[in-house]
């Protein structure tokens, strides 16, 4: 602390403790010559300090980031624009930022020397680094700090920029493998489209043209034999629906995934798997809706193929955190009475009850899905025996594989 109020660099002081000398011997030995070149050691010294003072003044610093939303693991660049003004030229000094916990990178460089401008003109400098997120949440950038010296290194500045910017570190998105468990209807838009076996474009089911209908569906022999435009009916089908749940209550995680994003790896690795798999289904053709336990939605339901809206998602959930009711058990109740496609649950602790709990909604999804961060008395085991297909959603594990054994685990049972 004493070292930053001090303005003197090492040479500096050394040239203040000449300056003293000279004053000391001039004064008992009776040598006016000294007393001079003391004077003039002062003089350069207060010049020295003065023209850090007086030179540059910073006015602003704004940051931007491309892209503007960090990912968990992923790297962002941060461009900073200093605004300057100076009347007389400066020389290059160096500078820091400030980065916040869950944030890393080297945030530091040369700050460039200046030229004088008339009468104090703007001037912007550009700084650039590249910035890594590692803790989801909303952090923030700087303050900024830039250090410098006068041309003969005798003073120094440490000048702090309070300007601070907002970043938003989003869950790391996984790219996952489809599951190849699933089937038909249950398989999404895309693979439906696809498996059509034993169908040929003679015994397509064909219905007459409705304004809107691409051109490239057109059956052109039944439209020949009806006289009329006929589009094929095959492609027209209902997207599939797909629901993702993320248990957030706080019973099935640590206390730490209340307060703050970031804070339970446990939950962290639920987080990313969540948006992960919402990823896979919408680029599989799904209509996904994201739930709590509760039945709450998380987001609007996401239509199958629309990536933006995936994006939408990711960056909500960069603040998504443990809430303190407990609502897995009752989970099934959202599912009672309807037939739905593929149901995929993210949870942490997770019990043989709550398994029993959890059973009747097999019988209500064409594919049930169970990743548990940390099942107990072989809770995944059970869920396995009931219809479920349970994998371990270890913090320290590969997320794709896990993905893709819950796929290689239906294929078993369908084999059965």
């Amino acid at each position: 602390m004493l070292r930053r109020l001090w303005p003197l660099t090492l040479r500096g002081t050394g040239a203040a403790l000449l300056a003293l000398v000279c004053f000391v011997v001039a004064s008992e030995v009776g040598i006016p010559e000294l007393m001079y070149f003391g004077m003039l050691l002062v003089a350069v010294l207060v010049a020295a300090v003065a023209s850090l003072y007086l030179t540059r003044h910073a006015d602003s610093v704004t940051r931007s980031l491309a892209p503007d939303t960090v990912g968990v693991g992923r790297a962002s660049l941060v461009r900073v624009r200093v605004g300057v003004r100076t009347a007389l030229p400066t020389p290059p000094g160096t500078w820091t930022d400030t980065l916040p916990a869950g944030l890393a990178g080297a945030a530091a460089g040369v700050f460039p020397a200046l030229g004088s401008g008339l009468r104090g003109s703007d001037r912007t400098v550009d700084l650039a680094y590249t910035v890594t997120g590692v803790r989801r949440g909303i952090h923030h950038l700087g303050p900024l700090r830039v250090h410098s010296a006068d041309p003969f290194a005798l003073a120094r500045r440490s000048t702090l920029y309070g300007q601070r910017t907002r970043v938003t570190v989003a869950p790391a998105v996984i790219d996952l493998p489809p599951l190849t468990g699933l089937a038909g209807e249950a398989g999404g838009t895309l693979q439906t489209q696809n498996n059509q076996p034993g169908q040929g474009a003679d015994n397509l089911i064909a219905r007459p043209y409705a304004p809107g209908d691409s051109m490239r569906r057109i059956h052109w022999r039944a439209t020949a034999h009806r006289d009329e435009l006929m589009v094929r009916q095959e492609e027209q089908e209902a997207t599939p629906e797909a629901t993702v749940v993320l248990d957030r209550g706080v019973l099935r995680w640590s206390t730490e995934a209340l307060h703050e994003p970031g804070a339970d790896d446990a939950f962290e690795t639920a987080v990313a798997a969540c948006v992960s798999v919402v990823s896979r289904l919408v680029r599989d053709g799904y209509g996904v809706s994201v739930l709590d336990s509760d039945g709450t939605a998380l987001a609007a339901r996401i239509d199958g193929g629309d990536t933006a809206a995936v994006e939408d998602l990711v960056t909500r959930f960069a603040t998504v955190t443990a809430r303190r009711d407990d609502h897995l058990p009752r989970l099934a109740r959202q599912f009672a009475g309807v037939m739905t496609g593929p149901v995929i649950v993210l949870t942490g602790r997770l019990d043989p009850a709550d398994v029993d709990a959890l059973a009747p909604i097999v019988h209500h999804s064409t594919f049930a899905v169970l990743l548990a961060a940390s099942p107990r008395s072989g809770a995944l085991d059970r869920a396995g025996d009931i219809g479920w297909h349970a994998v371990h959603l270890d913090p320290d594990g590969d997320l794709v594989q896990e993905w893709a054994a819950a796929g290689e685990r239906g294929v078993s049972r369908a084999l059965r």
